[in-house]
């Protein structure tokens, strides 16, 4: 009886450390089904705020980590953080830790429901994760070209730049550690972002 009493103590704890109402920050488990088109950076907000609310993170208001060109910054679309995972997971403290020293990674990147996404080495590899922002979280100059699939609306021609959530590439490049600015993908549509790596997936913030 002792020792049923501190095994269901463990459990009631564990269940409590990975309450989905504290968690702040989730890559998304599903995309738009439909590529880089997200409905534009509301609809993105809105997919978020979906995922966590079917999770049980209800009193929150999430945001998609997203640029827009030529002038939404992802950076000042989340809030002050800090933000955890749904483990309890410190990912952050604040924007500027977030950009500069962030717990980022394949162990720490989980979805809403807790869950571990693919990554480099893993079949099929999912580590992108669309952002269109450079490394500082802003977004790219409109003399860049196209780096957010029209703003998020295109699911056909055009590019997006992605992060990597496990932090590795093809080398060791800073670009290629990057979780949140790698490369371009070769296209918009789904089967595009899954030839670089991908699967339409994005990170999701709570601002509040």
């Amino acid at each position: 009886m002792k020792y049923s009493i501190i095994a269901l103590a463990l459990v009631c704890g564990a269940a409590q450390a990975q309450s989905p109402k504290e968690m702040t920050f989730f890559v998304t488990s599903a995309g738009s089904g439909k590529g880089a088109d997200l409905g534009g950076v509301k609809g993105a907000d809105a997919h978020c705020q979906a995922l966590a609310k079917a999770a049980g993170a209800t009193a929150k208001t999430w945001r998609a980590y997203l640029s827009e060109s030529p002038s939404t910054n992802a950076r000042d679309r989340i809030g002050k953080g800090p933000w955890k995972n749904v483990k309890g997971d410190v990912v952050a403290k604040d924007v500027e830790d977030l950009h500069k020293n962030p717990n980022i990674n394949k162990q720490t990147a989980l979805n809403e429901k807790g869950q571990g996404i693919n990554g480099r080495g893993d079949n099929p590899n999912m580590h992108d994760i669309l952002t269109g922002s450079q490394p500082d979280g802003r977004a790219f100059p409109a003399d860049k070209g196209d780096m957010t699939c029209g703003n998020w609306t295109k699911s056909g021609d055009g590019a997006a730049v992605v992060g990597h959530h496990d932090r590795q590439g093809l080398n060791d490049s800073d670009a290629a550690k990057s979780w949140n600015s790698s490369h371009p993908s070769k296209g918009c549509s789904q089967d595009a972002l899954k030839g670089t790596g991908g699967n339409g997936y994005f990170y999701c913030f709570a601002a509040n």
